[in-house]
């Protein structure tokens, strides 16, 4: 047997941290080359070799990830594949030579960057070209065994595969896949299917690498496990949890002391092969190392998957709550407020509106979908900009009216890719009063259909027809409902099918009347006992009399009481001020019974809803 799986089967070895995270934290943008740097500055690659093996590391990997034809043509250097490999093996292979120690050298291998057919146009017999290229250079370097890391694509790994078998038969060869937290690879392929597909090829070594923290990968570990034949050598190479980008930088959360714990969990699930990747240096391989080798350390009680639940048959495990759902589920009172799209395609006042809301203290951001059928930006492109750059969670307001049934379960499935979760479905406003009135205005479903179709459907991984969607989706459903309507039997009915369909929590209609709110969800409890599900109560501060009128006597559903019309008549040019103190008292009174307010900003005023929600924040208010 090859010396390095007979070191491999009689204990476990460990390979080392991320090069990309060492390169980046010497100041390297991340624009270059970094496995060019094997040709411009080898020092810099030597320098890091030698740190992980001074840590401990029994592997060490070359700096050739992404150094294949088309990776590299990016940069201009599809020409020097070759020379680059060559000397990614030969600096390798140097620094072990001069430590006087017993490392392993694993040729890394990247995917190429690009789909193969037929998703993208790199013919497989071109792929593995590629692959052939790569390799040959890396075994004439004198490299001990390959790597093939980070791969999502089953079809690309098999070529790699093959192509590592014509070039090196006898060289171990190990096949690291790269996963989404829900146990699925970026193209849809789950553990079993990735043990169906990869348990007949010639490979020594098979586990997961990059993308997923030390939980996540233990728990797929497991999986892969129970999946693949008794005996498979299973490795683990995980991030330094996940990235965050703080002042222009991207920073790992996960600490060295975190990995040591790991390193002997992953070895108790069957990992021979332990390491890190991005994110991961020396000090957590240090820390590895020393629980490695360590006799009397027990194993932390880490978060496992239980045998029952293992991923065997397809299944995997739901996305986790949205914030928004943790909130109300612990009871915290929840800000969210309103927000319109921009006209264009200009973002800048919107995020400047989200940004001093979120100063302010707000929960959530609410973006509307064309209100008063008004045309705008997509809301989920609005959201998915606010949560992207803001780090704000939102709410997307999701109108039945003028979708078909593909468009809407098109438009959901692409929101939630987005991983835009939080859906507010509603009827929408009638393009008659809108900038288009000709426009279609027919639809396929009702707010109450819809909610159904969410709950009982697609968060069950199932679309309108019953037909699978391969993992279920987690919406976290909204419905509307007015606490003071005309006919409080209507609403009553119609608010309890929204319930029994599976909305998770309401948005209502602006209320100016305490008390008759409280009334109206007293009459649902004598019906149906207590309203469990969370209300966040519609709150739009008045500007001056004239908005009071209009909504009052224009807005469908929108009852003003006499008093606080006066109230705006008689404040004159302080008209907004007592705007936000009507607001703030009607607050107070609601507080009692609901879980939280929606809060619509009049004529986008956001300084005005910054200034309600910062009263609200004071000590002794929520």
């Amino acid at each position: 047997m090859n010396k390095f799986l007979q070191k491999l089967d009689s204990h476990p070895l460990l390979c080392d941290g991320a090069m990309g995270t060492m390169i980046y934290a010497k100041g390297m943008p991340f624009a270059r080359c970094f496995d060019e740097l094997n040709l411009s500055q080898p020092a810099m690659i030597a320098e890091i070799h030698r740190a992980y093996i001074d840590a401990g590391a029994n592997v060490i990997e070359t700096n050739t990830f992404g150094a294949n034809q088309f990776k590299l043509a990016e940069h201009g250097l599809a020409h020097k594949v070759n020379d680059i490999n060559l000397a990614g093996a030969r600096l390798a292979r140097r620094v072990v030579e001069g430590s006087f120690k017993e490392i392993f050298i694993a040729g890394s291998i990247g995917p190429l960057g690009k789909p193969l057919a037929p998703l993208g146009r790199i013919r497989p017999s071109d792929a593995q070209t590629a692959f052939l290229q790569q390799i040959s250079a890396l075994v004439e370097g004198g490299v001990d065994l390959l790597m093939l890391e980070t791969f999502s694509d089953i079809l690309e790994l098999r070529e790699a595969i093959s192509a590592a078998r014509a070039v090196a038969p006898d060289l171990p060869l190990i096949a690291q896949i790269t996963l989404t937290e829900e146990g699925r690879t970026l193209l849809g392929h789950t553990i079993p299917h990735i043990a169906e597909e990869l348990a007949g090829l010639s490979l020594d070594v098979l586990g997961f690498n990059c993308s997923l923290g030390p939980a996540d990968v233990l728990r797929h570990l497991q999986s892969l496990a129970t999946a693949m034949p008794k005996g498979t050598r299973l490795s683990a190479q995980p991030n330094a949890g996940w990235p965050h980008h703080i002042g222009g930088r991207t920073i790992y959360p996960a600490p060295p002391e975190y990995f040591g714990d790991y390193a002997l969990a992953f070895v108790e699930v069957g990992a021979r092969l332990v390491g890190g990747c991005c994110g991961t240096t020396p000090e957590h391989i240090v820390h590895m190392r020393a629980a490695l080798d360590d006799p009397t350390r027990q194993v932390a009680h880490l978060s496992r998957l239980p045998s029952d639940e293992l991923v065997s048959t397809g299944q995997t495990r739901q996305l986790e709550p949205t914030k928004m759902a943790h909130h109300l589920a612990n009871g915290q009172f929840v800000v969210s407020v309103e927000m319109s799209p921009p006209k264009g395609f200009t973002a800048e006042k919107m995020l400047a509106g989200a940004t001093t809301l979120k100063a302010a203290g707000a929960t959530t951001i609410n973006v509307a979908d064309s209100p008063r059928a008004r045309m705008r930006m997509s809301p989920w492109a609005a959201c998915h900009l606010i949560q992207t750059q803001l780090e704000m969670e939102t709410v997307l307001h999701f109108p039945t009216r003028g979708r078909n049934i593909l468009r809407v379960q098109g438009d959901l499935l692409a929101a939630h890719s987005l991983n835009i979760r939080n859906i507010f479905v509603v009827m929408g406003d009638p393009t008659t009063i809108g900038d288009y009135p000709q426009a279609m205005d027919s639809y396929d479903v009702v707010p109450s259909g819809l909610i159904k179709l969410l709950k009982h459907g697609l968060n069950q991984g199932k679309d309108y027809s019953g037909e699978s969607i391969s993992q279920p989706t987690n919406f976290f459903i909204g419905c509307a409902l007015n606490l003071t309507p005309a006919d409080s039997a209507h609403e009553i009915k119609i608010l309890r099918r929204k319930i029994e369909n599976g909305a998770d929590f309401a948005l209502t209609q602006p209320v100016y009347d305490a008390v008759a709110a409280q009334t109206f969800l007293k009459q649902y409890e004598a019906e149906y006992g207590p309203l469990t599900m969370p209300i966040l109560a519609g709150v739009l501060p008045l500007y001056n009399a004239r908005h009071a009128e209009f909504l009052h006597n224009e807005v469908p559903g929108i009852n003003i009481p006499a008093d606080i019309r006066q109230q705006m008549q008689d404040g004159g040019t302080e008209s907004a001020q007592i705007g936000i103190k009507l607001a703030r008292d009607l607050i107070q009174q609601l507080r009692p019974f609901v879980q939280g307010i929606y809060l619509m900003p009049a004529f986008s005023r956001y300084d005005l809803a910054a200034e309600v929600i910062e009263i609200l924040n004071e000590p002794g208010e929520i």
